[in-house]
């Protein structure tokens, strides 16, 4: 059966949705996204991702065209028109169709976008990690599209390829200064001396909504975080390091460029926040319904 998606306001079949050659969001990468992941049929932290996006649309004039209510309507309508429990959820908004050039938009129309599919993840990522390798694109920590997830996201998907070209999992990107700033679709985590080191937002990451459950997580089980500049050398020096992001939670990393982080096996701390951040979604969720 065909999947079905939302296209500004209406659930339609995928073969049937349509965008203007005109979008802005297909000529200039003019709009936003979020990833999100659906446990039961629920959205963990939908809240917070509708507000992230609402963030980054002021940046980009769209805010005032947006209704979060009606974005978390169309969400769970995607869901339950494709019958799903554990999903990815995608949401995208651009500015629409406009006048051709590089204005801002004037219409006040955006275009509105939900995919919901169905979510299976390799059991071998959490029981035995993942490989990394440091990859040659910088992330420029001072522009603003560094801490916006927009629609212009060829950092990441050049970054990407350049790891599979070399056999790793995931990219590692560095900032301008040469300081460690986040993976290609994720965030990144060192465990040092049973001290918790993440790149802080000015070192020019996106801001997880995963990673912000990690830090609460770690502050109310007792460890110490540090957000700062890490260097790349902390890496291969780190006892274990771990990736955050919405759909995959909490990855362990067990090489970085080759080097074997650690054991080489899922470390302790990692452990010991896969399961706490298990237990926060079902409670979180549960409180929901």
């Amino acid at each position: 059966m065909d999947k079905i998606v939302y296209l500004n306001g209406a659930l339609v079949p995928w073969g049937e949705a349509r965008l203007s050659p005109l979008d802005r969001g297909f000529l200039y990468g003019y709009g936003l996204f979020e990833t999100m992941r659906c446990y039961g049929g629920r959205v963990f932290r939908l809240d917070r991702h509708l507000a992230r996006l609402m963030h980054s649309a002021e940046r980009l004039a769209l805010a005032a065209a947006l209704d979060p209510p009606e974005l978390e309507q169309a969400i769970l309508k995607t869901i339950e028109a494709n019958k799903l429990s554990d999903a990815r959820i995608r949401l995208t908004v651009s500015a629409g169709e406009g006048e051709r050039g590089l204005a801002p938009p004037t219409s006040g129309k955006v275009t509105i976008f939900v995919v919901a599919e169905e979510l299976v993840l390799p059991a071998r990522i959490y029981q035995e990690g993942v490989g990394t390798v440091i990859v040659s694109l910088r992330r420029n920590s001072q522009s603003p599209l560094s801490q916006t997830k927009s629609l212009n996201y060829l950092d990441s998907l050049i970054a990407y390829s350049e790891a599979l070209a070399q056999g790793a999992d995931e990219a590692i990107m560095l900032n301008e200064r040469g300081f460690v700033a986040e993976g290609s679709t994720s965030n990144i985590f060192l465990g040092m001396a049973g001290k918790l080191l993440t790149p802080s937002p000015e070192s020019g990451i996106l801001p997880g909504i995963t990673r912000e459950a990690v830090l609460e997580l770690a502050h109310a089980v007792g460890i110490e975080v540090v957000e700062g500049e890490i260097p790349p050398s902390d890496l291969l020096q780190a006892d274990e390091v771990f990736l955050t992001s919405s759909v995959r939670e909490i990855v362990p990393v067990v090489r970085v460029d080759g080097n074997v982080i650690g054991s080489g096996r899922p470390g302790e701390m990692t452990i010991k926040l896969m399961a706490a951040y298990k237990e926060l979604v079902r409670k979180e969720l549960s409180e929901a319904c």
